[in-house]
């Protein structure tokens, strides 16, 4: 058996900080075993967070948009990532505590009204004003945040003033490629910053360092400038400049890394694995032809006097006759050089030479099921059930996908809060920010600004001011009919409300109730009167009955119908 040696016997104790005792089988935990030899190799770094992750981060990332480029499965699964989390319109639900504010209800209705009119016409505008760069409107650039998280882990962008006179607010994003978050040349051994992140003694960030251009970009010509822009985090009155979203795993833990490195390795073979197979495919559904002598080649090589004593030269001999032979041949087929039927090519060998084909086999226990358990890492890494990863559903039934999309949906939801909600909060805080001290809001006027700084720094009535809910992509339903008649069954018993059952279609409460009113006025004013089917109770299906007096939807006594 290996014995661990003194030096390893070392760090150990100085590790645990106290002499070790080891018995000859290993330790109390059959992990931590160091004889068993199917473990035994199985010795990883102990280091930080940081040392674990920022050496590799680059090539991880690297990785990851390449499988996204190249792997339609995985292109997919980023695009389900968008999809299930923010739809196609990322709505504002405003939730401000009137209460802490010292506001009324009816204020809280006039202010959430106001709220999310102006913003989301600026946010939506097609002049896309929410993008510094023009190109993304809101929900665009929440949608890009959650694809940039999918390969990266994170998501980095910063919050700009620009005065120009077309825009009536001076408040715009910049979103900014991770790769170009990086520690300056020149501060590499400065231990307050790590992956271009300055961070206090307590840890909390101070500023961001963030290169001018991309690493990459110098291919670009002579203009390629290698400088890095210190942000600072926040203004000192709290107006936050940099966005950084991420999801720590590890304390003391600077950036992040995507989900899909677990299961990279696993995706990467995958797409091999489908490569080989296809090729496998081409080549087993092509044939080839040869052209053969239908002389002996014995008989050949006699009449050339082989064996015999004094034989002549038989090399010339023999390539005298193969290049007349081939040259008949060239000559009967047309002088073609490329003879082929249906596409494929003839090829004219050598006399007496043939071409064997040879079926390539599947290695044993590798098949489609070997691809499927492939494809279930994607799935797992980028935490989507098997069925809508690989968009198999032969052998899923309702209850199946039920339970897939559960599971899904639960992710999605953490995982809006953390990116989605993430990044809207911030953008939203500081255009509330603007429109405050601007004046632009009739139910919040830049007098009472002074109300939400505690000695000039933004405090905690900022946060009951600014605080929101968002709505994103529809649930989406299964069995429209069982599901509505759920969401019914929770309204019914105080489960749930409209605004939670209409959030989770994707709209919003308040709009449908404007709806709703404006359509039955106008029903009254042109005497439209709707059917409805009070013979069948909405949530269970089946006829409706008044229990109480034994009334039915008829009116006719259900009693009396028995006795019939």
């Amino acid at each position: 058996m290996a014995k661990i040696t003194k030096t390893e016997l070392a760090e150990i104790d100085a590790l645990v900080g106290e002499p070790l005792k080891v018995n000859a089988m290993g330790g109390a935990y059959d992990a931590a075993a160091r004889m068993d030899r199917g473990i035994a190799g199985w010795v990883p770094p102990l280091q930080s967070a940081d040392s674990d992750m920022l050496v590799d981060k680059l090539i991880i990332d690297a990785r990851a948009r390449d499988l996204g480029r190249n792997d339609a499965y995985v292109q997919s699964g980023a695009t389900i990532h968008k999809d299930s989390i923010v739809g196609a319109f990322f709505m504002l639900s405003a939730k401000p505590d009137f209460k802490l504010l010292g506001k009324t209800q009816e204020w809280a209705e006039a202010f959430q009204e106001e709220v999310e009119t102006k913003f989301t016409l600026w946010a939506e505008s097609p002049h896309k004003w929410v993008d510094a760069a023009r190109i993304n409107d809101f929900t665009s650039m929440i949608r890009l945040a959650v694809g940039v998280y999918v390969y990266g882990g994170e998501v980095l962008a910063t919050g700009e003033w620009i005065s120009q006179n077309a825009r009536e607010f001076k408040t715009a994003i910049q979103m900014v490629d991770t790769d170009r978050l990086t520690t300056p040349a020149d501060r590499g051994f400065d231990p307050m910053i790590r992956g271009g992140v300055k961070r206090d003694a307590y840890g909390a960030p101070v500023s961001a360092f963030i290169r001018t251009k991309h690493p990459s970009d110098y291919a670009w010509g002579p203009g390629y400038d290698n400088f890095w822009r210190e942000v600072p985090w926040r203004k000192p009155w709290g107006r936050q400049m940099v966005i950084l979203l991420r999801e720590q795993m590890r304390i003391d833990q600077t950036r992040a890394i995507s989900d899909m490195a677990a299961g990279m390795r696993e995706m990467a073979i995958a797409r091999k694995f489908r490569d080989v197979t296809l090729q496998k495919a081409v080549l087993a559904a092509s044939y080839a032809a040869t052209i053969e002598s239908e002389l002996p080649p014995e008989a050949v090589y006699a009449q050339l006097g082989v064996g015999s004593s004094g034989s002549p030269d038989i090399s010339g001999a023999v390539t005298d006759y193969a290049t007349g032979y081939l040259a008949s041949v060239n000559a009967y087929l047309g002088a073609s050089k490329h003879t082929q039927i249906d596409g494929v090519k003839i090829p004219h060998l050598f006399p007496g030479t043939k071409l064997n084909m040879q079926n390539v086999a599947d290695p044993a226990g590798v098949g489609q099921e070997y691809e499927q358990s492939l494809l279930r890492y994607g799935a797992a890494a980028l935490n989507l059930s098997y069925e809508e990863f690989s968009k198999d559903f032969t052998n899923a039934n309702y209850s199946t996908i039920k339970a897939a999309i559960a599971q899904t949906r639960s992710f999605m939801q953490s995982r809006k809060r953390i990116v989605a909600n993430g990044m809207a909060d911030s953008i939203y805080r500081l255009w509330v920010e603007e429109a405050i001290n601007n004046d632009r809001l009739e139910t919040f006027r830049a007098k009472e600004a002074n109300k939400l700084y505690t000695n000039g720094y933004q405090n905690l009535l900022f946060d009951a001011l600014t605080n929101a809910d968002w709505i994103g992509a529809s649930r989406g339903q299964i069995d429209e009919l069982k599901e509505t008649q759920a969401a019914v069954l929770r309204i019914k018993y105080g489960l749930s409300t409209h605004e939670d059952e209409l959030a989770a279609l994707g709209k919003d409460w308040r709009k449908v109730y404007v709806q709703l009113e404006r359509e039955a006025k106008e029903r009254d004013k042109r005497g439209i009167t709707l059917l409805e089917d009070n013979g069948v109770n909405a949530a269970s299906g089946s006829p409706r009955q008044d229990q109480q007096d034994g009334q039915t939807s008829d009116g006719t006594n259900s009693n009396d119908k028995k006795t019939k």
